[in-house]
């Protein structure tokens, strides 16, 4: 009898192995349906130890954290239970059925995959009305708003699109934000006007209520189709300072971070065609307030010599976007390609400023050569009418050479040019053919002074040379000194942009907290997640270093941490960027080490 309850037991353990041995390796959403607006977060989460976690590509998504790793390991009743999770935090991109890809893990040599994920993605839902919510209150305080100048502009009239950021004094934002998605202006020819420095900050008010704003970019529109167009809208994703339920201990709120993604959204404008009605046969497409004209640089000159025709327009409107009128030359005047000269500024009423096309000629005989005026045809939106202006006709005088061969009127001239070639032996007659050419005696080069000196000049180098050679290898064999330079350029290298930031407190100490955590990751070779006070302090025991610049560090971390949220006090930016100099140079002194 116990010998048959014993081959039970045994039987009995012996199945049990296969299912105590099974690896689980699933993946689990924290819903399978969601608005467009709001987080998704993804679980993969293994029952045994694994490596090389690979996470799928997260099509559809774009991740705002992650991987977070965590780790579960108890005993129940004398039974085991693991489990190691990679999670992920993902902010959907786009509408519709989105599927989540297999993750990869592998656990004693063998790979296993989790099982795709399906969540459906709606229009963006309600949030609650929840002032102790940190994503509501970053939601209701920051807007991106682009502001259009004109909604039914003419075709090829200037409009500016200016996108602004809002900020509410009940949060704050550092100048972090990352653009996601850039418009594109299809039907526009566009052009973005640069935001010279820093950008200023303006008060402002945002439905009703007083905010403060920025000027994110101004970008200047001329429609190049008529009918509706629209403006693909521009997307941040912008990190918040919110202000927490928790309190510091000298009773102040905290502030917690938190990332969003806000978009100014899509405009459409509605493009009128230009009216056909009274419209000019030499209509070439400006749009705008012009002036117009064409000019000689001189009127009088000699056969052989040359003068500029510039036939210019100057004002505002779409100067890029439209061609000018060409001048008629008699045949008598040779004429060069012509050459283009901008002066074009972009503002926000649009271009302004003057081009023109610039010709080069040169008379090949004697008489007086007219240029007929020239008309320029633009529209003025303001007014609403087509508007024509003419030139000055112009006469160019030319004497001191081969006459025409013909005797024609101005008019003849200017309609059918010369009647003949000129004959080449009458057009350079005046060309000096006899040269007054003197002979010029130069002194040979050879053994005079400076021969000799370019000849020996080389050898009173090589004394310079190995002197500079000895000082260089003798400046690089100090060891000391050699460490003591190196770690002065690295604590530069980690401090510039703090140092950038001295005039701000608290981008100063948050770009203070950055360069020090990148010093440690530089030298330790570890990730962001494992640079908490207490593990730093360790890894850097472990490291050998001194107690007391341990303790100088981790104080350091902690005022800078403190200080971002505390009001600034005279010469504390100035003491603590002098200590992170010192410290970074000693800490990588005793790390070389």
């Amino acid at each position: 009898m116990q010998t048959t309850r014993s081959l039970i037991l045994f039987l009995a353990l012996i199945m049990a192995l296969p299912a105590m041995a099974q690896v689980s390796f699933e993946a689990r959403v924290s819903k399978k349906r969601l608005g467009i607006n709001e987080r998704l977060r993804v679980d993969f989460e293994m029952n045994m130890d694994g490596d090389n976690f690979r996470p799928p590509s997260f099509d559809g998504f774009r991740v705002l954290g992650g991987p977070n790793q965590s780790i579960s390991n108890s005993w129940i009743n004398g039974r085991r239970t693991y489990s190691k999770t990679y999670s992920f935090f993902l902010a959907p991109q786009q509408k519709g059925t989105l599927a989540i890809g297999q993750a990869v893990i592998e656990i004693d040599e063998v790979l296993y995959k989790s099982s795709p994920v399906s969540v459906e993605i709606t229009e963006a839902v309600q949030r609650s009305n929840d002032d102790s919510n940190a994503d509501y209150l970053a939601s209701e305080n920051v807007h991106l708003v682009a502001e259009v100048s004109d909604t039914t502009p003419y075709l090829n009239e200037a409009i500016t699109v200016v996108y602004k950021l809002y900020v509410s004094n009940e949060v704050s934002i550092t100048a972090n934000w990352r653009e996601i998605d850039a418009p594109k202006y299809a039907d526009f020819w566009s052009q973005s006007i640069d935001q010279k420095g820093q950008m200023k900050i303006y008060e402002g008010d945002y439905e009703g209520e007083p905010y403060r704003y920025v000027i994110l970019r101004t970008t200047v529109l001329y429609p190049q189709k008529t009918g509706p167009l629209e403006i693909e809208p521009l997307t941040l994703d912008v990190p918040i300072d919110v202000r927490s339920n928790k309190r510091d201990f000298i009773g102040r709120f905290m502030m917690t971070r938190v990332n969003k993604t806000i978009s100014a959204g899509r405009q459409t404008i509605q493009a009128k065609p230009l009216p056909l009605t009274e419209q000019p046969d030499d209509f070439s497409g400006a749009v705008g307030d012009f002036d117009f004209d064409l000019t000689a640089s001189k009127t009088l000159l000699d056969v052989g010599e040359s003068l500029e025709i510039k036939v210019g327009v100057s004002g505002t409107g779409n100067l890029k976007l439209f061609e000018l009128p060409k001048p008629n030359f008699p045949n008598a005047l040779e004429v060069y390609e012509p050459t283009r000269q901008d002066k074009i500024k972009t503002k926000s009423s649009g271009m302004t400023g003057s081009f023109g096309q610039q010709y080069t000629i040169v008379p090949q005989a004697q008489g007086a050569f007219p240029i007929q005026s020239l008309s320029f045809s633009y529209f003025d939106p303001k007014k609403e009418i087509y508007i024509t202006k003419t030139s000055q006709p112009l006469v160019i005088e030319v004497e001191n050479g081969p006459v025409l061969p013909t005797t024609l009127s101005r008019d003849e001239d200017t309609e059918t040019g010369l009647a003949e070639e000129i004959p080449a032996n009458r057009g350079f007659k005046y060309i000096k053919l006899k040269s007054d050419w003197q002979t010029i005696k130069t002194k040979p080069f050879f053994n005079t002074r400076i021969f000799w000196l370019w000849l020996l000049l080389p050898l009173g180098l090589i004394p310079l040379w190995y002197a500079y050679r000895n000082w260089h290898a003798k400046r690089h064999g100090d060891t000391t000194k050699n460490t003591i330079r190196r770690s002065r350029h690295l604590a530069k290298k980690y401090l510039s942009e703090a140092k950038a930031q001295r005039h701000n407190h608290a981008n100063f100490y948050e770009a203070l907290e950055r360069a020090l955590h990148n010093f440690l990751k530089a030298k330790l070779n570890i990730a962001t997640s494992d640079l908490s006070q207490e593990n730093t302090a360790h890894l850097l025991a472990q490291k050998g270093l001194d107690e007391g610049v341990v303790a100088q560090f981790i104080s350091l971390l902690k005022r800078c941490d403190m200080a971002r949220y505390a009001p600034s006090l005279q010469g504390a930016s100035d003491r603590d960027f002098d200590a992170a100099r010192e410290l970074i140079a000693l800490m990588d002194k005793q790390l070389s080490s």
